[in-house]
């Protein structure tokens, strides 16, 4: 259970408050653009700091634990490899950033290229795969990484419809298998609707919820109504 108990986060004239609890399972995090989505994301993550109140995991605190030594893996848009490593590099460097991997990490590795549909790739650069490609070996990188909680944050916008699809229902997916904790940042209803049952609502400078997702697209409050527009 990750729980944010009275966390506030203050960023110049911008706060954001957050008070909820938050069990296993896949879920959206939605709201207006610049309503602190990524923000939220963010200070879970360990990279911004709370204001007040505190963040804890299965009942221990981690506020004060840097992004490392939380128990979490996170996938940002531009995936964040390094070019001059391979593909198998890459995913290496969520076992061990010094890649001194044992005989079993580099079966790991292996298998996640595999479940990826990667195999075969292991010794390409990141720039020659296509965007989908790099999609799956971000993917790949946070498997080997076991973690309990998993962030997204729009990784998958700049891809095209169908490749998107493919992508979401790998991480939905990947989610199951693991009983992780999914936080995904979207701007698309559909993607939230695909993957995630329950969502976290984002605005007037709060993020509060779960709430569940169908209910919540088919009938939105005011302010999600107004950025979603007449056709939710």
């Amino acid at each position: 259970m990750l729980t944010l108990d009275k966390a506030l986060i203050t960023q110049g004239d911008f706060t954001l408050r957050a008070d909820m609890n938050v069990g296993a399972g896949s879920h959206a995090v939605i709201g207006p653009s610049g309503a602190g989505k990524s923000t939220l994301l963010g200070a879970i993550a360990g990279f911004t700091d709370l204001t007040s109140g505190s963040i804890a995991w299965n009942g221990k605190c981690i506020s004060d634990l840097p992004p490392h030594q939380r128990p979490m893996a996170i996938l940002f848009q531009d995936n964040n490899f390094f070019p001059h490593l391979t593909v198998a590099q890459n995913v290496g460097l969520g076992l061990d950033p010094n890649l001194k991997l044992n005989a079993e990490q580099r079966q790991q590795v292996s298998s996640a290229l595999s479940k990826t549909g990667l195999s075969g790739y292991e010794d390409r650069k990141p720039a020659s795969l296509s965007g989908g490609q790099q999609g799956r070996v971000a993917l790949a990188r946070i498997m080997v990484q076991k973690r309990e909680i998993i962030l997204l944050d729009e990784p998958f916008a700049a891809l095209g419809p169908a490749l998107k699809i493919e992508m979401l229902e790998l991480v939905k997916q990947l989610a199951r298998d693991s009983g992780a904790t999914l936080l995904m940042v979207s701007h698309d209803p559909d993607d939230a609707r695909r993957i995630c049952e329950q969502s976290i609502l984002v605005t007037e400078g709060a993020a509060t919820g779960p709430f569940d997702t169908k209910a919540l697209l088919d009938d939105p409050p005011p302010p999600l109504r107004m950025y979603l527009g007449a056709n939710h």
